[in-house]
């Protein structure tokens, strides 16, 4: 199948996984879409937002909805890295016996990240970047696709372990949920306290999940295109001579080269969809706010005056 017809049928196969996800997932379109264009770029995303607002079931039910085995772990500070890479254990034979843990799965859900301490929150960043995992000196590879959605609880604070910026960089997007409107939570009540329970069917298979990432990486990008994300992400960088007043004022650190390469791979996807077959600047604007919210790191004047990411990331474009 040729380029041109692959990206036609995945605009056909993505509109019908939207109303696949749509059976059990009310609103949140935004999230949704952020979500598959982080898996069909091949990438990890992070999901910010209070407890109650469905992330477990919108995985769950993209998951399902892709054809693909999902696990979820819960991170409590008690955990150990062994707990989710897997164990070696004594068999009745007195042979060693590598055990899986959870993380040997396609689409991986870390609830609550922030919860677990550094040592174990570094064992599933290696198994996100490596695609692989190294137990008792045996290299283990990770079946593909692989994607991590990882969790934060904004409100909590206490007795957590913030990931540090060079680990929030290793996740493509980071979502921030939101309550849904009044009309979608009558609609979520309704569809969650009666016996009925929607079928959610596998549209996808792991091979053409691989096969569409391939497809989208091969998409062409003009050079002014890729100049622009490039001069876009330069520009969060409060030392550089391009730089906004709003980012000199109220940035100590902004973005780097990673920011860039994910613009680009999330923009080809975001035309994709829309089955465009190469990406322009409006593409790159429109990923642009989950790409950069959480490798911008803003100063204390920042938080005092309330100025929020949205409004910084606004300023570059």
């Amino acid at each position: 199948m040729s380029d041109v017809a692959a990206v036609e049928q995945f605009v056909k196969k993505y509109k019908a996984l939207k109303s696949e996800v749509a059976k059990v997932i009310v609103g949140q379109d935004e999230v949704v879409n952020q979500i598959l264009i982080s898996i069909f770029s091949g990438g990890h995303s992070l999901l910010v937002g209070v407890p109650g607002l469905a992330k477990t079931l919108m995985v769950n039910t993209i998951a399902q909805a892709l054809g693909l085995d999902f696990k979820r772990i819960q991170f409590t500070p008690d955990l150990m890295p062994s707990d989710i890479l897997g164990s070696e254990i004594l068999d009745e034979n007195r042979h060693f016996k590598f055990i899986k843990g959870p993380i040997f799965a396609n689409i991986i859900l870390a609830d609550e990240i922030n919860r677990t301490p550094p040592k174990t929150q570094a064992a599933l960043l290696e198994a996100m970047q490596e695609r692989a995992v190294t137990v008792a000196g045996h290299h283990y590879k990770l079946s593909l696709p692989y994607f991590v959605l990882a969790t934060q609880n904004p409100i909590e604070q206490e007795g957590t372990y913030p990931l540090p910026e060079a680990q929030l960089d290793r996740f493509m997007f980071a979502i921030n949920l939101k309550y849904p409107s009044f009309n979608e939570e009558v609609e979520v009540v309704k569809a969650t306290t009666s016996d009925n329970k929607p079928q959610v069917n596998a549209l996808f298979t792991a091979e053409e999940i691989i096969k569409f990432q391939s497809v989208i990486r091969r998409i062409p990008v003009a050079d002014n295109v890729i100049e622009y994300a490039v001069g876009m992400v330069a520009k969060t960088r409060p030392n550089e001579s391009t730089a906004s007043d709003l980012v000199k004022e109220f940035v100590d650190w902004g973005a780097g080269p990673r920011a860039s390469q994910n613009l680009i791979l999330a923009a080809k996807t975001h035309a994709a969809i829309q089955g465009k077959f190469s990406p322009d600047i409006e593409n790159v604007q429109a990923v642009a706010n989950g790409i950069l919210r959480h490798r911008i790191i803003k100063n204390y004047k920042a938080e005092a005056e309330g100025i929020t990411d949205e409004r910084i990331i606004e300023s570059l474009f």
